[in-house]
């Protein structure tokens, strides 16, 4: 068992080259979003953008598609009722924060488990989708990370009475099916085949709606960067937290928002390079 420090953090996260272009730092897709919870899409692309992302698209309903394109300029819009073929030109998918779970929902799910090679994250209603047909399962690639807060833990692996116990689970799991599980709580934990880490950052601050999409925007971007699966769960956990301890300075735990979270980003990276 491992504890997430700044030194560790520091030692793992890519220095930006003084020469580079947008490709160099990836293409990342996040499928997030429906009526009535297009917060979930645009909390998830502006944390994807302020850590690092070259470029960012995003899927979301045709109908709801002018309300991505208005509160993040920088990202580009996939809709989602069309076929999304070329995939092989993202580096990197993150996909569940407030997307539904209806049909087309399950089909892109499915889609993307079979025919998409390279880093992929499922949160939020893409676990609900595997909750409800644990056959699905199965097909998840290696390396995957799933990111669930305890009841959709529970959903997926069965009822646990406490912490012990789903980090016990959650490490059984990660073996079963080599995967990445971080468990988002208090005190998140990031459980993989080999070893467990523990973070040291965050405050109740985070315990709000949007801040598990924020995190799978966050650990989206840097897979799309290059980082391994571990890394970026473990880099995306740790300074998501680090964001929150920074906003306090500002802001209290009961006034603090997601966004305000996310646009402490900045002072994040300058503070773990410092």
């Amino acid at each position: 068992m491992v504890e997430l420090k700044k030194k560790y953090i520091r030692s793992i996260i890519k220095k930006r080259k003084s020469v580079s272009n947008k490709l160099d730092y990836g293409h990342a897709l996040i499928i997030a979003g429906q009526k009535g919870y297009m917060g979930a899409a645009v909390i998830a692309a502006k944390a994807a953008l302020r850590t690092g992302v070259g470029l960012l698209s995003v899927s979301v309903p045709i109908d709801e598609q002018s309300i991505l394109q208005t509160a993040v300029p920088e990202a580009m819009v996939i809709m989602r009722e069309e076929d999304i073929r070329s995939i092989d030109k993202f580096s990197a998918v993150g996909m569940g924060p407030g997307m539904g779970i209806d049909i087309i929902s399950e089909a892109l799910l499915l889609f993307l488990l079979k025919h998409f090679e390279k880093p992929l994250l499922l949160d939020a209603d893409a676990l609900t989708i595997i909750s409800n047909n644990k056959k699905i399962m199965d097909e998840i690639p290696v390396g995957t990370i799933i990111t669930p807060h305890n009841a959709e833990f529970d959903r997926l692996f069965g009822i646990h009475q406490n912490k012990a116990d789903r980090i016990n689970t959650a490490s059984q799991k990660a073996k079963e099916y080599d995967i990445i599980i971080v468990l988002k709580d208090h005190c998140t934990t990031i459980v993989s085949a080999e070893n467990v880490f523990f973070n040291t950052t965050g405050n109740a601050g985070l315990a709000k709606g949007g801040s598990g999409d924020a995190l799978t925007g966050v650990i989206t971007s840097f897979l799309a960067q290059g980082y391994t699966s571990l890394e970026a769960s473990n880099l995306g956990v740790y300074l998501h937290g680090l964001a929150a301890d920074i906003t306090l300075k500002k802001q209290s735990m009961e006034s603090m928002t997601i966004s305000d979270v996310i646009g402490n980003f900045g002072k994040v990276f300058k503070k773990i390079r410092k």
